[in-house]
């Protein structure tokens, strides 16, 4: 077979994750509070970006959103009405009409519900296809209950109170547990060496307040000392203030708080050493171990109640964390469901189009003028990412709504079965794109907040063999049933099963077992000697 050289001409279909599509795609994953510190160092290093921080003053003239708000001075600026983000999808639509006051918009506004664009505007997915032309849903199956999603108008909370207080502002300060134990360490422990130790013992002790794992004998020769005054340190140090700190264990951390109140007798000690008969509420066991009847075991059992098991929860408080929603949804008076992206997490990102035309004018080396045309053009990427993140994450709520209404009407027990390809397939978008949106984003609704992901469960087969329930409405109907039930009518993991299957759930005792261990609820045997012992 001779050898020879040939040109030939091959079509094939690739995709090719450019690095802005990347950027779009990566911000579609983030938490608001991710993608706030995104944009915060995305301002630091692109000259040309920056946040809005109240109306325009007329001193600049930025491009909000990849769309020019006005014309550009001076010869090295672009065409008024043009942008490069314009040519992300091919098209020039000119420049975005300026408000009635004259003032410039913001990302939140020019992502509004009257200016979200036409059909042409696809959501983000990894292909860009798939038009999502008009926010207004109608579901024929409850009587044309209907669905509106818009963005807020600039400074509004489309129907929430405008709460601007600060929660964390009022928080005063208070005495950290490592700073109450060391005065006390200075009182009780005036000898330098011993307050070394003590100090040495306070930086071992977890967030409980305990002494996991410690060795006497590995403290004293890192410290070199003897271990015997580690051990006498440590005993001086398990009579502070809260009882029951330096504990080794649960054992010791109770007979502390015990001898404090001048309870740790004979009995009561029995019963600590023995906390696992106390676990299984074994009220036999512990009479016979104990020695007295079950008028004092009741007594016994109500003290050790009154005691806290983690004294260093007292101190160190940390305040809690409140989520911030993205989605603010809310009922329509005339039925259905509104539905807002909440503006405080949306990024208000301004082009300085002006800036650009000004800095490019002066611009004289080539190198200049390409890092100019770069941070112009990563600029208005970003915005327009932006942008689409927003289209799309209030493309999937609506349509998570839509198919959870019973939810949103009836509750937990109306929970539909849910996967991300049903979304994806009604939405028309990819699964991973579907599985991005819902990640880290959370919706507050009129029955409390819930992760996106909240609504997505698998499904347990009806006993019909066509209707599925969702995994979740059958773990709330499990809890419902326990906690209604009775000293004298305790239900059994197959007396569960038989009441489900009747109701028309195919359920396994296996199923039912895992279910009510996740929410940590006892066995039938545990609950009812708990239920007795309260009699």
């Amino acid at each position: 077979m001779a050898l020879a050289q040939r040109l030939d001409l091959r079509q094939a279909q690739t995709l090719v994750m450019t690095p802005q599509l990347q950027q779009a795609i990566k911000l579609l994953q983030l938490s608001n509070i991710e993608l706030s510190d995104f944009v915060d160092r995305e301002i630091e290093q692109n000259p040309l970006l920056e946040r809005d921080s109240g109306p325009s003053d007329g001193g600049s003239d930025p491009v909000v959103n990849g769309e020019a708000a006005g014309g550009l001075d001076g010869p090295g600026g672009a065409e008024p009405g043009s942008s490069l983000a314009d040519s992300f999808n091919g098209r020039d639509d000119g420049p975005a009409p300026p408000p009635s006051d004259g003032r410039t918009r913001d990302t939140v506004e020019l992502t509004s519900s009257d200016t979200m664009g036409a059909s042409s505007e696809s959501p983000l997915d990894t292909d860009f296809e798939n038009v999502y032309s008009d926010d207004r849903f109608s579901d024929g199956s409850d009587g044309g209950n209907e669905v509106y999603g818009s963005y807020n108008e600039r400074g509004g909370r489309s129907g929430f109170e405008d709460d601007d207080s600060n929660l964390e502002a009022t928080l005063t300060g208070q005495i950290s547990l490592r700073d109450h134990l060391t005065e006390q360490l200075k009182i009780d422990l005036p000898e330098h060496g011993d307050q070394l130790i003590g100090l040495a013992l306070i930086d071992m002790l977890d967030e409980a307040g305990w002494l996991t794992g410690f060795d006497a004998a590995a403290l004293a020769e890192q410290l070199g000392c003897d271990a015997e005054r580690v051990e006498r340190v440590l005993a001086a140090c398990q009579r502070f203030d809260p009882p029951g700190i330096f504990a080794r264990s649960l054992k010791e951390c109770l007979g502390i708080q015990l001898r404090e109140k001048n309870r740790l007798d004979p009995a009561m000690q029995a019963l600590l050493d023995n906390l696992e008969l106390l676990a299984a509420r074994n009220l036999p066991a512990i009479m016979k171990v104990c020695g007295v009847d079950a008028e004092d075991v009741a007594d016994m059992v109500s003290d050790i109640r009154k005691l806290n098991p983690k004294p260093a929860l007292l101190f160190d408080h940390t305040p809690a964390q409140l989520v911030t929603p993205d989605i603010l949804m809310r009922a329509n008076p005339g039925g259905g469901w509104l539905i807002d992206l909440n503006p405080d997490t949306l990024p208000r990102v301004l082009v300085n189009q002006r800036y650009f035309a000004r800095i490019s004018d002066v611009a004289r080396n080539k190198a200049d003028k390409d890092y100019l045309s770069e941070k112009f053009q990563s600029a208005n990427w970003l915005v327009k990412s932006l942008h689409q993140r927003a289209t799309t994450i209030l493309k999937v709520a609506s349509e998570i709504i839509r198919q959870q209404d019973a939810f949103f009407i009836h509750g937990v027990s109306h929970l539909k079965p849910l996967i991300l390809r049903d979304i994806a397939e009604a939405i028309g978008m990819h699964e991973s794109t579907v599985s991005r949106v819902t990640t880290n984003k959370f919706m507050a609704t009129q029955r409390g907040v819930f992760e996106l992901k909240y609504f997505f469960t698998s499904a347990i087969q009806g006993a019909d063999g066509q209707a599925a329930h969702s995994a979740e409405a059958v773990r709330h109907r499990i809890k419902a049933m326990i906690d209604a039930e009775k000293a004298e009518d305790v239900l059994s993991d197959d007396k569960l099963v038989d009441i489900l299957r009747a109701e028309g759930i195919d359920i396994a005792r296996r199923t039912v077992a895992k279910y009510r261990e996740a929410m940590k609820i006892p066995s039938s045997v545990q609950r009812r000697r708990a239920k007795m012992s309260r009699m």
